[in-house]
């Protein structure tokens, strides 16, 4: 039985900017089988869009509010998603 595909944005404010957070949530992303994207924004959060199972895509979200040692997640909010399927999860350019 093929589990549903799930998409959801995922903006994250605190302090996840140089301090490896993008690096370590496409580390996690690769590991879970999730798709999609990471970027900085210029306001200072970082935002994702993933693409994956329910409970693939429910620990990403839960790896996201833990981070990398050096960061501090104040919050995360996650929306669903619609864009087109995307293969692997990539680093983009901040916007």
């Amino acid at each position: 039985m093929q589990m549903e595909q799930q998409m959801q944005r995922l903006l994250v404010s605190g302090r996840v900017q140089q301090v490896g957070y993008r690096d370590w949530m496409v580390r996690k992303a690769q590991s879970l089988g999730i798709t999609g994207w990471v970027r900085n924004l210029t306001d200072g959060r970082v935002e994702m869009v993933a693409a994956g199972e329910e409970q693939a895509l429910a620990a990403f979200v839960e790896a996201g509010r833990e981070g990398p040692r050096l960061a501090r997640i104040d919050a995360i909010d996650v929306h669903p998603a619609s864009e087109r399927p995307m293969k692997g999860f990539t680093k983009r350019f901040t916007a």
